[in-house]
């Protein structure tokens, strides 16, 4: 879909198009392209032309439910969708049938979106890519030869691919901004709890995230007023109230103070040049538009880094115990690996984490009362192929800079800044203060307009 939900909002607002006529368009362009991504793990046209007519008849009536009413969209295959399959990418849910909705899915419904099938992800959240599970691994519409990041990989091939303008991602240590980094999409990790969590396959329960990935800033400032809000029945969820994310949207950076971690990536082995020049440029255009913008020291990388890896890994075995004693065979080979790492923390470990991680969260607290917002990488390089993944035994897969916010619970979006080696996209990450979600969408939309990427320019050749 090459236009944007607000667009087809006034179209449909205009009688110039229909919610069965997007929906349709969306199922055809699944059936023609995602034969070589895979993005799709299950389509859904059944109910995607359901909740079509529903929304075409509600506006017929004089119904407007909101900006995603009549919208297409999909869901990550974490997300529980009532009476059709939620299987975690995994053989252990492969039959897995949800009774209910999410509550991020109940909220789109209520808007009138579209929901067209569900997405595929790296097996519950954290191994991949891999080829020992029930479906394959998605593909970057840039180079298919190429790996779109994790988790959330079927979410950020097909908004890339333009299969549709949102899909819904989790984000525990990056899965959201990283997909959006190598596909050259915009992806939200809202504050901690802003959006609820109930319904989704949990991998981390005090990092966990969950949001949007989008083909532009406003797309995802339109999907998170959807679906943030207080969610009494996740322990996790914020009782905070929700910011218009689109008011202030145009309003520019002149005036504002960022500061970037420089060290968290410039001296980075894996940082390339093409990264460094892009995120570098992208500055110069934020200082031209009136900004400040000017280095600044916080813990190192690795600290953050190590403290995030200890509470995932710890947390994600909690989970997966009991499954992991009787079933493990059922598991993919990259995802036992990454699960067994958890059974060797100990309580100590974790208390210590946890110790560590307040006083991380207290150092950028401190940065973000100087500055407006935080700059930084998401990936420090373009997507590597598949075939030059290093091996996942040795836990080194391709670098992300995306867990310090997970331990932080900061909010932070991955926004392309342009084109690297082979024409794949780079992009950096933008950190904003605890549920102030609209700076970040403003300073997103700000750079947005200084690459272009939301016209020809992020569009994926072929596609």
């Amino acid at each position: 879909m090459s236009e944007s939900i607000a667009v087809l909002g006034r179209k449909l607002r205009a009688k110039e198009t229909t919610a069965v006529a997007l929906t349709q368009a969306a199922l055809d362009a699944v059936a023609a392209k995602d034969a070589a991504l895979h993005s799709f793990v299950l389509v859904t046209p059944e109910r995607a032309m359901a909740e079509a007519k529903a929304a075409d008849a509600a506006f017929a009536a004089g119904k407007d439910l909101g900006p995603m009413q009549g919208v297409p969209y999909a869901l990550k295959d974490i997300y529980d969708t009532a009476n059709i399959r939620t299987t975690c990418h995994s053989k252990l849910l492969i039959d897995n049938i949800p009774a209910a909705d999410c509550v991020v899915a109940e909220k789109l419904t209520a808007g009138g979106g579209v929901m067209i099938g569900k997405l595929a992800t790296h097996e519950f959240a954290i191994g991949g890519p891999s080829f020992d599970l029930p479906f394959p691994p998605a593909r970057n519409p840039w180079n298919s030869a190429h790996i779109t990041g994790g988790s959330s990989s079927g979410s950020g091939a097909a908004v890339a691919a333009g299969l549709v303008r949102m899909a819904m991602g989790s984000d525990t240590g990056g899965s959201i901004r990283g997909p959006a980094a190598y596909c050259g999409t915009v992806g939200m990790k809202a504050t901690y709890g802003r959006v609820s969590r109930r319904g989704v396959f949990p991998l981390s329960y005090t990092l966990d995230h969950t949001g949007p990935l989008t083909r532009s800033v406003e797309d995802a400032a339109i999907t998170l007023q959807v679906i943030a809000g207080y969610d009494k029945l996740d322990p996790a969820s914020a009782n905070e109230p929700v910011d218009d994310y689109l008011s202030g949207l145009e309003g520019g950076v002149a005036g504002m103070r960022f500061g970037v971690p420089r060290a968290f990536f410039a001296t980075a082995l894996a940082t390339t040049p093409d990264m460094l020049a892009a995120f570098d440029a992208t500055c110069d255009a934020l200082r031209a538009a009136g900004a400040v913008v000017e280095d600044i020291v916080l813990p190192d990388y690795a600290l953050f880094a190590a403290c995030g890896r200890i509470i995932l890994s710890a947390e994600a075995y909690a989970i997966h115990e009991k499954d992991m004693q009787t079933r493990m065979g059922d598991y993919g080979e990259f995802t036992q690996q990454r699960f067994l790492l958890g059974a060797t923390i100990t309580s100590a470990d974790l208390v210590q984490a946890f110790r560590v991680r307040r006083e991380l969260t207290d150092a950028v607290n401190g940065a973000l009362g100087q500055y407006d917002a935080l700059l930084t990488a998401s990936a420090l390089a373009v997507a590597p192929a598949f075939d030059a993944i290093p091996d996942p035994a040795k836990n080194a897969i391709a670098p992300m800079q995306t867990i310090p916010f997970n331990v932080t619970g900061h909010p932070a979006m991955s926004v392309p800044t342009g084109k690297g080696a082979g024409g794949l996209p780079v992009s950096l990450q933008i950190v904003g203060r605890p549920f102030d979600e609209a700076t970040v969408f403003r300073i997103g939309r700000t750079i947005e307009k200084h690459t272009g990427w939301d016209g020809p320019a992020g569009v994926p050749p072929g596609m």
